[in-house]
């Protein structure tokens, strides 16, 4: 059994190099946890995600990593900052990629600083961001490796202050969902479709293209690209297909559920390069490149509705084990809910002319 699929593996790569080769030839795309450039011509850094067990595509930012250093470090336009060094230190995924959390570190550090009664340059200080899906940053945070985690999945967090691993839970944004797929939309996704119907289409149509592929000069085969890393987006769409009572990622392994281990901004690039459907934040959406967004169109946005599926609220946690700095660390889980604070940065964060977020309700 083990065998066989492993052939149905290798055919799947197969078929996917050749439509590779035969429709994006000189694309590049570069991987988040490298400097490497990677050109279609050589496949392997993409086809090895369809069969390398996931543990081993932990990127070197996860907690299992020695040494875990932070992705970036903010100081609020002081370069004195330095002086002081890190004082708050914060894990999340694409809050971070997307540029709010270096708006909200830079503002922080600078109200600190108008409110400080230090001397100027004791005043001021960095923040840190450590790179991590929701499951990621809550283990950095039980760990002591980080002081604040920004979240989205609440079953997790309340989790983590049940056990003890965190000590508070604040509101601070909602982020939404959106199912975004290829403009030629091959599982026939109608505006009028809620999403449980959608992904029932999708796995329909996934199911009779593996049957009988399409013609790839007219349309692109129905697949569905999961981030597979237990992140809150691969929680989200976990949930939807189970509750159309569907396990794609379950034995035996669904040919068009093609498993990413990846941040968002490098899945929604692999998708649109690959003309694949996919579960994306809006933040991540609109973080991206022209060039990435045009080559798939929006199905499925989420509301502010707290009903809505496709609801993503993002919350602060402080961990038990920030003890350094405790001052600063519980000042910025008041600062991050004020109105005039972190709420007023979400007003007006936007790229592409929209905003991002919205407020915490």
């Amino acid at each position: 059994m083990f065998l066989l699929k492993l052939l149905s593996r290798l055919f799947l790569a197969k078929e996917l190099c050749s439509a590779l080769l035969s429709e994006k030839s000189g694309l590049q795309y570069t991987t988040v946890d490298s400097d490497l450039v990677v050109d279609v011509k050589n496949l392997s850094e993409i086809l090895r995600h369809e069969f390398v067990p996931k543990s081993e595509l932990l990127p070197p930012s996860s907690f299992h990593a020695q040494n875990v250093k932070p992705r970036a470090i903010y100081d609020g336009g002081f370069p004195e900052s330095k002086q002081r060094g890190v004082c708050l230190r914060i894990a999340n995924g694409g809050a971070g990629q997307t540029g709010l959390l270096r708006a909200w570190a830079d503002a922080f550090i600078q109200d600190m600083v108008k409110k400080g009664s230090q001397p100027f340059e004791a005043s001021t200080f960095e923040v840190a961001w450590y790179l991590g899906d929701t499951t990621e940053s809550l283990s950095m945070l039980a760990a002591g490796i980080v002081d604040v985690a920004l979240t989205y999945n609440a079953a997790a967090e309340k989790q983590a202050i049940d056990t003890g691993s965190a000590l508070q839970r604040v509101y601070a944004l909602r982020d939404h969902f959106m199912l975004v797929g290829p403009l030629a939309n091959p599982a026939k996704l109608h505006d009028e479709d809620d999403i449980l119907t959608m992904f029932n289409k999708i796995v329909t149509a996934g199911n009779a293209d593996v049957l009988t592929p399409p013609d790839p000069n007219e349309r692109p085969a129905t697949r569905f690209l999961s981030r597979y890393d237990k992140s809150a987006t691969n929680i989200k769409e976990s949930q939807i297909f189970a509750t159309i009572g569907q396990v794609p990622w379950a034995y035996d392994y669904s040919k068009w559920y093609h498993q990413y281990p990846r941040f968002p901004q490098e899945a929604l690039q692999a998708a649109s390069f690959l003309s694949e459907y996919t579960l994306i934040d809006q933040g991540t959406w609109l973080s991206a490149p022209n060039s990435i967004r045009a080559q798939l169109r929006i199905f499925k946005l989420g509301s502010d509705d707290a009903a809505d599926l496709l609801l993503n609220p993002g919350h602060v946690l402080y961990g038990t084990k920030a003890v350094d700095h405790e001052g600063i660390c519980r000042a910025f889980m008041d600062w991050v809910v004020s109105p005039i604070g972190g709420q007023k940065i979400l007003e007006s964060f936007s790229k592409n002319g929209h905003v991002m977020y919205s407020k915490a309700p």
